[in-house]
């Protein structure tokens, strides 16, 4: 088969048996289509594919496909950052908001996937950095959102806000919530926040 996907990383939990068979019906039907296949090598499934570590799947893939929930989607996320490979979700989770393609739907997905026939989707991401009293940074990246809260419980933490160094507001709480668009519908949503579209370039 023609495609511009000659390289595909496989990624999912084996422990969940909903996610067990799908991933070799899909790791059959790309290495009978002629596509190389890899795999995390803590993966314990018997499958067709080339093991790599995990953190290197998406070093040399062109497409990602995670079969799984949200969860499995946003660990995906993290493999794909830093070489910006393209994820392709099958829901095997409960609410789906980022894997929408259900197993009965996968085969036939992937194949108008590989011939082309697909719309790119970018979405933003955030980056958080935290430095410490002694000048230490660290820093992560959230595709749904960064929390800041108190650790343990009671208690209130006072937090001063700005935007583009622009001061906002002084906040008193047990946390603030920083959300994508993407992660609107997680977290942000339960606490009563607004659902933003994907396609915005906002933060919420």
């Amino acid at each position: 088969m023609e495609t511009e996907f000659r390289n595909i990383a496989l990624i999912g939990r084996q422990t969940d048996a909903r996610v067990a068979e799908p991933m070799r019906m899909i790791a059959d039907y790309l290495t009978d289509a002629g596509i190389h296949v890899s795999a995390a090598d803590s993966l314990a499934l018997d499958l067709p594919v080339t093991r790599v570590a995990e953190e290197a799947l998406c070093d040399n893939a062109d497409l990602a496909i995670a079969i799984g929930g949200d969860g499995t989607m946003l660990h995906a996320s993290r493999l794909a950052r830093e070489k910006g490979t393209p994820i392709l979700g099958v829901n095997r989770g409960r609410l789906g908001f980022l894997a929408d393609i259900t197993p009965d739907e996968m085969i036939p997905s992937v194949e108008h996937v590989l011939k082309g026939n697909y719309i790119r989707d970018s979405r933003l991401l955030l980056k958080a950095c935290l430095v410490s009293a002694d000048g230490e940074e660290s820093s992560e990246f959230g595709l749904n959102d960064v929390v800041v809260q108190r650790r343990g419980a009671g208690g209130m933490v006072d937090f001063s806000t700005r935007v583009a160094g622009q001061y906002v507001n002084t906040h008193s709480g047990d946390g603030i919530i920083a959300a994508t668009p993407t992660g609107s519908t997680a977290y942000a949503l339960s606490c009563g926040g607004p659902i933003i579209s994907p396609q915005l370039d906002a933060v919420v």
